[in-house]
């Protein structure tokens, strides 16, 4: 009965510890939050002795701060403080309520029957009822969007129509997400755009150019001005009455037994918008191919012992398609790879009688039409784009080499329930070789392990010194 008591004890100052931790950083966010507040002056130069700075910060004058959105600032914090109070409260009520039942546990004696709670259920409290909601307290405050100043010291650049809508949750999508630390991303653009239509405004001049062709006639050749407005977040493009060009060469393609594993002929695509003429120009030897995000992609001997048992992968990230697919046996049939490639990782689950649809957008090579001369589905589409895919219709959403440590973690978010939209349940979401700086790995493990995924395989691995690999390959629950 000692020990029993002492267990408890333990617990219970345990979570009185917490209490208070959480109490002291609610009135440290408190404090810091009226500490910005009245010291705003600090922020303008001059300070807000003098009315045109004062006037500049309230909007007053043209091209100020008068298109940030306060409201949605205070909303956040708000909404940080009111999940501090309420983790608070329940650790109080925890924490009461163990007491009581300590107290007439010790006037019943010792008949009375021992509710130790076991280690097990432990963890999981701690996990539901305090790291989970610290978790979140933690995401919404690095989502808190504050407005930067211009590099040419111009006030700071707001989106168009962000306060055009009323949900908050459509003026975060519709907010452009800066690469993290100004790293290079997929697409070869410092921001990404969600596709919801209000970046045809910002784009209008493109658009128009877009939509200025002759109707009935052949249409320009301008594949990459339709491209540009798609990353550009003004997507998806509206319907043109004029007729797709094809290349003057254009021959026949290989059979399916045959064009899985070879590159298609030179003829069969149109490289006036490309720095290559042809896919020898595209070899991984050549240091001028004009891209970098898939280097050997289009090596064919290369990529054909991708996944494969024997291969050459250096790393615990590099998980074997055989193994994967024993998770599983014969539930997987359908699936979408979210990637920048030309189709190798769908051949190979093709040869497996498993029907791949491979995302794929032209970075400076023909990725996406290559993925479809080798007899495979090319969904043309960027990250930016919710997936024109059904509720719960794939059993597997595969991921490799398009997200890494450059992308928002807001972007990653809105993308990753999208993912999970999409997968069936016990479908498996295949992360794979997700990288990113070490100190950032945290954060981009917690995007991840929100959904409560079934764990089958988790392995961080080194890239380098200041760089880790992420593989994953999760189960999505049932939901009803």
């Amino acid at each position: 009965m000692e020990g029993f008591c002492f267990a408890r004890c333990r617990f219970t100052r345990l979570v009185v510890a917490m209490q208070l931790v959480m109490g002291v950083l609610v009135i440290c966010i408190s404090m810091a939050s009226l500490h910005r507040f009245y010291t705003t002056d600090a922020l303008l130069p001059g300070g807000l002795d003098d009315p045109a700075r004062c006037a500049r910060f309230h909007g007053a004058v043209a091209g100020g701060y008068s298109g940030f959105d306060i409201r949605a600032l205070a909303d956040r914090v708000d909404e940080v403080l009111v999940q501090l109070a309420e983790l608070q409260d329940k650790l109080e009520a925890t924490a009461l309520k163990i007491g009581k039942k300590t107290k007439k546990r010790k006037g019943k004696g010792k008949l009375q029957q021992q509710e130790n709670m076991t280690m097990t259920e432990f963890q999981r409290f701690l996990e539901d009822e305090v790291i989970h909601p610290l978790y979140g307290a933690h995401i919404v405050l690095r989502l808190i969007r504050i407005p930067r100043p211009d590099p040419d010291g111009g006030a700071p650049a707001v989106d168009p129509l962000v306060n055009f809508f009323a949900a908050e949750e459509t003026r975060k999508y519709v907010t452009a997400k800066r690469n993290r630390e100004g790293r290079p991303g997929a697409y070869g653009a410092n921001r990404t755009y969600g596709s919801i239509g209000h970046a045809c405004v910002v784009m209008r001049r493109e658009l128009d150019e877009y939509m200025s062709y002759d109707v009935g006639a052949l249409c320009p050749d301008d594949w990459d001005l339709g491209q540009r407005l798609m990353l550009g977040g003004c997507d998806p493009l509206p319907r043109r009455r004029c007729l797709a060009r094809a290349s003057k060469l254009f021959r026949r393609p290989l059979p399916i037994n045959e064009s899985l594993w070879a590159l298609p002929d030179d003829g069969n695509v149109r490289w006036s918008r490309y720095h290559c003429r042809g896919y020898r120009c595209l070899s991984a030897r050549n240091p001028r191919r004009g891209y970098d995000r898939c280097v050997g992609c289009f090596d064919m001997d290369r990529e054909k012992q991708r996944w494969m048992q024997g291969s050459n992968g250096t790393t615990l990230a590099d998980f074997r398609m055989e193994e994967v697919l024993a998770v599983k046996p014969g539930e997987i049939r359908v699936g979408l790879d979210v990637t920048v490639g030309t189709g190798s990782f769908a051949a190979r689950m093709r040869e497996r009688g498993v029907t791949v649809v491979t995302t794929a957008v032209n970075l400076g090579a023909p990725f996406a039409e290559t993925v479809a001369l080798r007899g495979l589905v090319a969904l043309y589409a960027g990250l930016g784009q919710r997936l024109p895919l059904f509720d719960n219709s794939m059993d597997m959403v595969h991921t490799g080499g398009v997200l890494d440590g450059w992308v928002d973690l807001q972007m990653l978010d809105f993308v990753l329930f999208d993912w999970d939209r999409v997968l069936r349940p016990g479908g498996l979401l295949w992360v794979d070789k997700f990288a990113c700086a070490r100190k950032d790995l945290d954060d981009y493990m917690y995007m991840f392990l929100q959904f409560r995924y079934k764990k089958h395989r988790w392995v961080v691995s080194f890239k380098s010194r200041d760089e880790v690999y992420l593989s994953a390959l999760l189960e999505k629950p049932l939901r009803s």
